[in-house]
């Protein structure tokens, strides 16, 4: 199924002709009655009636908006002219909202890649853009799309991991746009059959389910420290190597291995150590 434009024709100027021919088929009806010129009502009346029936043909489409018509059940076609229009008054009309919608899911329990129980919703926004297909190949395309999101979000979210655990992995928390990316062409997929166009699909929450939060808080902390150490201790061996390499460039001072093993502990004490340092003054010698 998909959509046909149909014509139709200005509502106004039809409005105008069929009130003008009630007036006048009416003023003779009753004229008719009047004089007793039954032969005058046999031919006004039923124009009358028809003019009055032709009102129901009448019908208004709002800027982005389309109206899909049917006859006894038979797709006609859709009309997108704005402002009152008139069609055949047998015709059905169902009004289909083309504009540009949005809504938020619902936060969803489900389990990541790596079995976390998580949280995590999402911004939807879509469009209709095949009225035909939104209105007889689903049977309620607004719920489908809802149904579906929360579908394609659960799909999404078990495929990933809430973070990276290694270089190139893509993660919930920190690829967003290729987790949005993803989501996008999940429901694009879904929503196609019903007329439905996703312009945009971001994650608005993610989070780690309450019962494991506080564990998975002090996980991040615990990597984070490692990380932060990490890069501390590489940054201090590379200083204490710089350190004996000069002094051994310009002759400073001879260290045999023992002193020069005793150098790089207190250089290494003193640059890793988190706290402040207390100097201690050696008056004498080393041994």
């Amino acid at each position: 199924m998909k959509e046909n434009p149909t014509r139709s024709l200005p509502g106004i100027p039809v409005l105008l002709v069929l009130a003008v021919v009630i007036l006048v088929t009416g003023y003779l009806c009753l004229n008719g009655a009047a004089t007793e010129r039954w032969g005058m009502i046999a031919v006004a009346l039923p124009i009358n009636v028809l003019a009055v029936f032709c009102l129901f043909g009448v019908y208004m489409v709002e800027p982005n908006q389309a109206a899909v018509l049917s006859l006894f059940g038979k797709y006609v076609g859709t009309v997108k002219d704005n402002g009152l229009r008139w069609n055949n008054p047998f015709y059905s009309k169902r009004k289909v909202s083309q504009r540009v919608r949005n809504f938020e899911s619902g936060k969803l329990k489900v389990n990541e890649l790596d079995g976390s129980p998580i949280e995590i919703a999402a911004v939807i926004v879509w469009q209709v853009v095949d009225s035909a297909e939104a209105v007889y190949n689903v049977d309620d395309y607004e719920s489908f799309v809802h149904i579906q999101t929360e579908s394609a979000l659960r799909t999404m979210a078990t495929s990933y991991p809430y973070d990276q655990h290694e270089d190139g992995q893509i993660a919930l928390r920190s690829h967003a746009t290729e987790i949005s990316k993803h989501l996008k062409d999940e429901l694009g997929d879904r929503l196609a059959d019903a007329g439905v166009q996703v312009l945009d699909a971001r994650i608005s929450h993610l989070a780690y389910a309450p019962e494991i939060a506080q564990a998975m808080l002090q996980r991040q902390q615990a990597n984070a420290i490692i990380a932060a150490r990490t890069r501390i201790v590489a940054g201090a061996v590379g200083m204490v190597e710089m350190a004996l390499a000069e002094l051994q460039k310009n002759g400073v001072v001879q260290l045999d291995e023992e002193r020069k093993a005793n150098m790089v502990s207190n250089l290494l004490v003193v640059l890793c150590g988190d706290r402040a340092t207390q100097p201690i003054v050696n008056a004498g010698t080393l041994y």
